[in-house]
């Protein structure tokens, strides 16, 4: 095994590459990753077959001659409010959606990877030994944020994510898998940092869709994350009005939890919500200045309206193009049959216009949940 020296220096490199925290962790069968296959049994990974791949319960078939994983931690949490903001929620003056704050900016995988590779040839330049190394992010069959807890950089919550003492859980995981013998950052008898969720109920209670079976296990299927960007049907009929006003991703969970309240914000530019000028028709229709669209609370008219060459357009390099166009718009009908508007309210004239066009469409999906968010604000 190579030297502590060696490890203390991956993370000081880590962290030189704009990584807020690294670890390093010894490719071992972990406890938490024997309980997936009963996870899958259940059902609740839903549509995400990719989960099953076995891999993911077995470091060394994920990379045949691996020693060591290093893990790479980057925080993401912007300067504006959360989804359960009290002055959002007051905010009734125009039916906005809402996009999780992980996909306000540019694609986290690429930035993450950008890193990961610096990271990778750092590592070259220092060992002259062969080695061989894959990097990932959120893209192999490994479970970071396991990885993750087992290299020191937290706590596995209630919630199912990886929770720091001082960073919250707004941050984004990459891994390098490597046959590099490195040192843990945890010494052999030093345990991963410790649970400080307590009795605390919050993130279960909270969940609209009640995706929490129990602490620490989630049923995928109701995940409005899930629903909003996995699922490719139609969202099941008694998660729609649980779903409110989210159309990619939710942020529930880690919106009402204690360790997020001071977390540390990001100026990264690369995660700030992209902004769009509004065309000269949509500010004529605004009855207040709105000189711009955004990924931060987009308006519903707005995502309602793309056509799917805008949607290739605006949404590239951004994580959601993930759920496509078609499910975009699926997601933004459901929002709208949510979105409390009535007749002889300002925007509901011309959102009912634009959910009539989409109940004409050759999708299915996309015109029955049109004509389900015009049952309910008509």
């Amino acid at each position: 095994m190579m030297p502590l020296a060696d490890t203390l220096w991956i993370v000081d490199q880590a962290k030189l590459l704009g990584f807020d925290l690294c670890g390093v962790v010894r490719a071992e069968q972990f406890p938490e990753l024997q309980r997936t296959p009963e996870w899958l049994e259940r059902g609740y990974a839903g549509e995400m077959k990719y989960l099953a791949d076995p891999r993911r319960s077995d470091l060394p078939s994920a990379m045949p001659g691996i020693r060591s994983v290093i893990v790479g931690l980057l925080n993401y949490n912007t300067a504006k409010p959360f989804s359960t903001s009290p002055a959002l929620l007051m905010d009734d003056r125009r039916p906005s959606a809402w996009i999780s704050r992980y996909a306000w900016g540019d694609d986290y995988h690429e930035v993450l990877r950008e890193r990961l590779e610096a990271l990778v040839e750092s590592l070259r330049d220092r060992f002259s030994e062969p080695f061989e190394s894959r990097a990932y992010v959120d893209t192999g069959p490994v479970q970071e944020r396991v990885l993750a807890n087992y290299a020191g950089l937290g706590w596995l919550g209630k919630n199912t994510l990886l929770l720091n003492q001082m960073l919250g859980s707004f941050f984004f995981l990459g891994a390098i898998l490597t046959s590099l013998d490195l040192e843990p950052t945890l010494a052999a008898n030093e345990l991963p940092p410790p649970d400080l969720c307590g009795s605390c109920r919050r993130c279960l209670d909270a969940c609209p869709t009640q995706a929490f079976v129990e602490p620490y296990v989630m049923d995928a299927r109701k995940c409005i994350s899930y629903l909003t960007i996995e699922l490719r049907g139609a969202i099941p009929d008694e998660l729609r009005e649980p779903m409110g006003n989210h159309v990619f991703g939710c942020d529930i969970c880690q919106d009402v939890c204690p360790w997020n309240r001071r977390a540390p914000i990001v100026s990264m530019p690369q995660f700030q919500p992209r902004v769009f000028p509004q065309s000269e028709e949509n500010r004529a229709n605004e009855s207040f200045q709105l000189p711009e669209d955004s990924f931060f609370l987009p308006r519903l008219e707005w995502l309602l309206g793309l056509s799917e060459s805008e949607f290739r357009r605006l949404f590239r390099g951004s994580p959601i193009k993930r759920t496509k166009w078609r499910g975009l718009l699926r997601n933004a009908c459901i929002a709208a049959g949510n979105s409390g508007l009535r007749p002889g309210m300002a925007h509901q004239a011309r959102i009912v216009a634009q959910l009539e066009r989409l109940t004409e469409s050759k999708d299915e999906i996309l015109a029955e949940s049109a004509r389900w968010a015009l049952s309910r604000i008509q």
